[in-house]
């Protein structure tokens, strides 16, 4: 890695290169470890919990039910065909019958079921003849799908999917359907402890990435603009064998005599100049998780060692809020008890804040409860009103609006983003670290 000067960084963000991700072949043997104990040790309680005796999801190839890729292999990219997983739950002592309509064992996962004349893969109508067989056999009382108005990870089942399995289990059987939300989203958002580690280094790359990113290696005042530092960081994360999830995104605030210019990239290319404020918004996927981090930068002017007190201030305020808002993340309360409880104290400070935080691990804004959006401050119905977990990620997401006397009290903006984990003991802690300084460019 680029060495930056010393005096840039705080010696946080000054720690040799990560170490570079295992091989594709031994990313995939740790991920299969990851669904196997989801799949023994999560799957089987939370089926418990919420009272259902089966779940079918169905999904068909390039159409897949949200929560697929968080029960499929790493070598597994699409539904086959059409690929109908069963689960019955025998009770405590047998566990929980993973089956296979379709598609691979997924290295000895799921029991697959062959067509029994012709021993060939199951297609078309003798997948949902076998469905209506297995259900007649294991006479469940209720059966799970995965419908939702309120949300997505648990509304996979297409309507054509669904047409057809209410047509071929039958009316007594249709009876027993109910849409049971809480088990997709919960089965999605929640993680094992053994992907912790994982994480974490993933999280070291991240902020070796953005300390790189505000430095003199990718950005030249007068010269770089918002624009080369977005590709710079798409292109960073294609050389280290990284995906991402979104368009990286820079904020250039500036001051110019009496008047705060905030200057956005969906315009002309914005030539970053000394005095500048930046705000970058990255993040990466590898072994099907997602990191979501927001740091702030400023380019110091010629003589400046620092920003301003008031931009200093500023950031101050950004870091207040996360540690409230943190401070409240206890398990049990709603995400609206959370941002509710939050907003008071932050508002009680004197600071003008917005919080949107947000879980995080399979996707990027991921399965669980939101707190807070940043036009709905007041609350968000639904996704809002579910329940903090132990075993779970966050994006603790948030800005201040601060006054900047320098600036003839205009305005600055300061948005933070930084990844932490409800442990098993229900408490909260940063992934790494989160930022406590300026990024520095000379």
């Amino acid at each position: 890695m680029h060495r930056l000067a010393a005096g840039l960084l705080t010696a946080a963000f000054l720690a040799a290169a990560p170490a570079a991700l295992p091989s594709l072949r031994e990313q995939a043997v740790l991920q299969q470890s990851w669904l196997r104990h989801r799949l023994e040790r999560i799957l089987p309680a939370l089926m418990r919990q919420y009272g259902i005796d089966m779940w079918v999801i169905s999904s068909r190839e390039y159409n897949e039910d949200p929560v697929f890729f968080s029960l499929v292999s790493p070598t597994m990219f699409a539904a086959r065909r059409r690929t109908i997983y069963v689960f019955f739950d025998r009770g405590p002592d047998k566990g929980v019958e993973r089956l296979a309509l379709g598609g691979g064992s997924q290295a000895g996962l799921y029991e697959v079921y062959r067509d029994p004349d012709s021993g060939i893969e199951l297609y078309g109508d003798s997948q949902w003849t076998l469905l209506r067989k297995l259900i007649d056999e294991r006479k469940p009382s209720r059966i799970a799908i995965n419908i939702s108005h309120t949300h997505a990870f648990s509304d996979g089942l297409t309507a054509g999917e669904r047409e057809q399995l209410e047509l071929a289990i039958g009316p007594a059987n249709r009876a027993k359907l109910v849409r049971a939300e809480g088990l997709a989203l919960d089965f999605v958002a929640l993680r094992t402890p053994e992907m912790a580690s994982t994480y974490q280094a993933l999280m070291e790359h991240v902020h070796s990435i953005l300390a790189r990113v505000f430095s003199n290696e990718v950005i030249v005042p007068g010269k770089t603009t918002d624009q080369d530092v977005v590709w710079w960081l798409r292109q960073e994360n294609q050389r280290n064998g990284f995906g991402t999830w979104f368009q990286p995104g820079i904020r250039v605030q500036r001051h110019r005599g009496k008047a705060a210019q905030i200057l956005q990239q969906d315009e002309a290319p914005i030539v970053i100049e000394r005095g500048d404020v930046l705000w970058l918004d990255y993040g990466l996927t590898a072994m099907r998780l997602a990191t979501d981090t927001q740091h702030m930068g400023y380019v110091l002017r010629e003589g400046e060692s620092a920003p301003p007190p008031g931009i200093l201030r500023a950031l101050e305020n950004s870091k207040k809020m996360q540690d409230i808002v943190m401070e409240n993340m206890t398990v049990g309360k709603t995400g609206n008890q959370v941002l509710a409880a939050a907003l008071q104290q932050i508002r009680a400070l004197g600071i003008t804040g917005t919080v949107y935080s947000h879980p995080i691990g399979d996707h990027g804004h991921g399965a669980g409860p939101i707190i807070g959006l940043w036009d709905r401050q007041q609350g968000v119905p639904g996704r809002g009103d579910v329940k903090l977990l132990p075993n779970t990620w966050f994006s603790i997401e948030l800005s201040s609006q601060t006054p900047i006397p320098e600036w003839g009290n205009q305005t600055l903006f300061v948005g933070m983003e930084e990844d932490a984990m409800v442990g098993p003991d229900g408490k909260i802690r940063w992934v790494l670290r989160r930022q406590e300084n300026f990024h520095l460019i000379r």
